[in-house]
């Protein structure tokens, strides 16, 4: 279970910062959110909800990380990616810069997250 935990980390470092790197590249040249871009949003965040709930499930188990930061990165990281959910403006255009932003602010906690758990 450790070694899928640590896979899904690479998984959830690429689709976040991959989701993030599309959306910034959207919002810059002012073309709407759809398709390929909103499927790595949602997978980004997919990504980061199974990879908590495996961690959760890892420490059920008596696994610990070697640093107690870990939890915490592993936890703001999931809070960035969903924080939009509530603050983001209803305008498209504002919506798809706050997604991608908290993305790429998931994709550096995420990092973190990895460093302190190994």
């Amino acid at each position: 279970m450790v070694s899928v935990h640590h896979a899904i980390a690479f998984l959830v470092i690429a689709a976040t910062f991959g989701a993030a790197i599309v959306g910034g590249w959207a919002y810059y040249r002012s073309r709407e959110p759809r398709g390929i871009l909103t499927h790595l949003l949602a997978l980004a965040q997919t990504l980061l909800v199974a990879q908590v709930g495996l961690g959760l499930l890892l420490l059920s188990g008596g696994h610990r990380a070697p640093q107690r930061l870990h939890y915490l990165y592993g936890t703001l990281s999931l809070l960035a990616a969903l924080s939009p959910w509530l603050y983001a403006p209803r305008e498209r255009r504002g919506r798809l810069a706050w997604f991608a932003g908290a993305t790429l602010v998931a994709g550096a906690l995420a990092v973190r997250a990895y460093m302190t758990g190994t």
